[in-house]
């Protein structure tokens, strides 16, 4: 189980500490090639969902890896679950149901780690 926590932690954080970075320092005129739905949110909100995914990917890591509160990392998980979730609402309400792949595969990812991290409660 150990052994799965980390690979499925590594692989989220890295997808997020780039999504997330993108999102929290890139303008919206970068940010609109890729993420089209920058132009209906404000960009301090932008801004935030940035810093939350950077967050989130440091706290799938940091608190098994240092042994400190290991039970953070189920809510950094649980936290990226949400994410998804609204993420998954803004493409719907948009009308981007084919884009929503991505999104449902983080989300499962998410919840698995959330789950695997329970060995260390």
């Amino acid at each position: 189980m150990d052994i799965a926590y980390w690979i499925v932690a590594a692989l989220l954080a890295v997808f997020y500490l780039y999504g997330g970075g993108k999102k929290a320092v890139q303008s919206q005129e970068q940010l609109r090639p890729m993420m089209g739905w920058v132009d209906q949110i404000p960009m301090p909100f932008v801004r935030a969902i940035g810093v939350l995914e950077i967050l989130g990917a440091v706290g799938l890591i940091l608190p098994p890896l240092t042994g400190i509160a290991p039970g953070l990392a189920i809510a950094a998980a649980i936290g990226l679950v949400l994410i998804q979730v609204g993420g998954i609402v803004v493409h719907v309400s948009r009308g981007e149901t084919r884009q929503i792949g991505l999104n449902i595969a983080l989300l499962a990812a998410a919840a698995a780690a959330a789950w695997l991290g329970t060995t260390w409660l």
